[in-house]
């Protein structure tokens, strides 16, 4: 079995689709710390800027590549001679020349024509990769181009010397079968790597990515927490985790130390997780009802289906409104307190009262009041 049958690699793209978030915008420094995180994690690809943004913008390119560990980093690029020409010696491997290929794009966007953008892949490319660099030919809204025309994209960009083709389903309009089936024509076309660039407009980026996988897409683009424009792309976590759970693909990234990235990005972009965001969210490991909180006791795999571990963290207990006896006893066993069964209902009927009327678990210090309340002689 092939390299390509078993793995996939990541491209994770925080550092440039990421930050295109409205709003969003990274210090050299933040940028530097989290190419470090990234490595120490084993990403193998980062896309890290935008060469024609300017000065500032490759400064920060060149103080992420003099860090880069293990890391091939690749920049983003409109594909015109102008552009490529400022990504020169900036110390990165790959560029992602990105050429819309909709029609919608090339007539309303640019005023051009399927055949211009064929010419410019003709030119550009060669020049890219005389350069040095290794060439992604990033095709545009591909999600909404004619299929026809995008074979001739991906026949043009492997006789340029295109070492991969980056499929971006740029306004989120993709669905997973119509994915699939795109990568699977793709693949049975052409040897280039092949990319998912999904974003997550109508909630589909990380059904999206793992389709174009099991479609023949060997490199996906992610982003830590979905980060990016309008709805965001897919999630690096889910993605890794979802190819390793689902379909046995493994990536080479450890997740186990995942929390210094994730905590980082978070406080670098101002986006705060959602409790309830898959992997990550302080919900997501977080059991309150008393059927999954008994089974979780008896055996975590009742109600485990991804092990918390692999994300350096650990499933938390929690009582509230919908709590059994058993969680009550462990909850005040862990603070030294043994109870009865007949006290352990006693005191659940005030767990749920407090749930109730203040919308959040008891503290220790009101879970020993209530214990108490059932026991005033202790």
């Amino acid at each position: 079995m092939s390299r390509r049958d078993t793995s996939v690699t990541v491209n994770d793209t925080t550092l440039r689709d990421g930050e295109q978030s409205a709003g969003v915008a990274f210090s050299a420094e933040e940028k530097v710390s989290m190419v470090r995180l990234f490595d120490a994690l084993g990403v193998p690809e980062l896309e890290v800027g935008i060469p024609v943004m300017g000065d500032e913008e490759r400064d920060a390119i060149r103080a992420m590549a003099a860090v880069r560990g293990g890391c091939r980093l690749m920049i983003w690029s409109r594909m015109t001679a102008a552009d490529l020409a400022l990504c020169a010696g900036l110390g990165v491997q790959a560029v992602d020349l990105s050429i819309p290929v909709s029609d919608i794009h090339l007539r309303h966007k640019l005023g051009r024509t399927r055949e211009w953008a064929l010419k410019t892949i003709e030119t550009l490319v060669p020049r890219a990769v005389d350069m040095g660099l290794a060439v992604c030919v990033g095709a545009e809204d591909a999600s909404r181009a004619d299929p026809a025309f995008l074979d001739r994209v991906v026949e043009t960009a492997e006789k340029a010397g295109a070492a991969r083709l980056r499929y971006a389903d740029t306004v989120g309009v993709l669905e997973p079968f119509r994915a699939r089936d795109a990568f699977a024509r793709m693949r049975g076309a052409s040897d280039l790597e092949l990319e998912i660039h999904a974003h997550n407009d109508l909630g589909l980026a990380t059904a999206n990515t793992l389709a174009a996988v099991m479609g023949g897409a060997d490199h996906v683009n992610t982003t830590v927490h979905g980060l990016g424009e309008r709805a965001g792309n897919a999630p690096f976590e889910e993605v890794v985790m979802a190819l390793r759970h689902l379909y046995g693909r493994e990536t080479g990234i450890d997740l186990r130390n995942f929390k210094s990235l994730s905590d980082v990005v978070a406080a670098a972009s101002g986006r705060a997780v959602g409790w309830h965001k898959s992997l990550v969210g302080e919900g997501a490991f977080t059991h309150e009802a008393g059927i999954h909180v008994d089974g979780l006791l008896k055996d975590p795999l009742t109600y485990q289906g991804v092990d918390p571990a692999e994300m350096g963290r650990s499933h938390q207990l929690v009582l509230g409104k919908h709590s059994g006896s058993r969680a009550v006893v462990k909850a005040y066993g862990d603070m030294g307190v043994a109870l009865t069964p007949r006290e352990a209902e006693q005191i659940l009927s005030h767990i749920r009262r407090h749930a109730t009327a203040h919308k959040r678990a008891p503290d220790p210090g009101e879970l020993l009041n209530f214990f108490k309340v059932v026991h005033p002689h202790v």
